[in-house]
């Protein structure tokens, strides 16, 4: 008998401006869940990020390689809709993690949308640990401008990227 089994696979989108190990929590917890994820780094036009495109790509790949628990994880970029990249992926999950109950609104109106848009692609939430839920990117960003080791909340990788640009936060 044949294995029809369907890969489960994940899309984790975000902006990952830069990647933390809040991120990678998430990342990690997904990664058991399905058969692959894709954490796709969103190129936002519209947004100015800190690091271009391809250095977050970068910086999440190394930061994964020293995990290794995520054998299932590719690393990907796009632009437009996630649900549009989700289709081209042929992943029927969007991974999105919550921190606090702040983030949960505008989540759920952001999982709504795309469940009228694309209902054969399904949200599922993870909330980070506790030791993550205060760390945001713009947190890590601004302490790291500052002097501040940003070591506790980033990988290694992170924090030699922006020790070398620090200057430019």
């Amino acid at each position: 008998m044949e294995n029809t089994k369907e890969m489960k696979i994940a899309v984790y989108p975000g902006s990952f401006d830069p990647v933390t190990k809040g991120h990678l929590d998430i990342l990690e917890r997904a990664s058991s869940m399905f058969d692959k994820v894709i954490i796709a780094v969103l190129k936002n036009n519209s947004k100015k990020s800190y690091m271009p495109t391809s250095d977050r790509v970068e910086l999440i790949r190394k930061s994964i390689e020293e995990m290794e628990t995520l054998k299932n994880v590719e690393v990907g970029s796009f632009e437009g809709l996630t649900i549009d990249y989700a289709r081209k992926t042929g992943a029927k999950f969007l991974i999105r993690g919550l921190r606090a109950v702040s983030d949960f609104e505008y989540e759920m109106q952001l999982s709504q949308t795309n469940q009228a848009i694309a209902p054969e692609i399904g949200t599922v939430f993870l909330i980070t640990k506790p030791k993550y839920n205060f760390i945001s990117s713009g947190i890590v960003k601004e302490l790291s401008s500052l002097g501040q080791d940003v070591s506790k909340f980033v990988p290694k990788s992170v924090v030699e990227y922006l020790q070398k640009h620090k200057q430019n936060v």
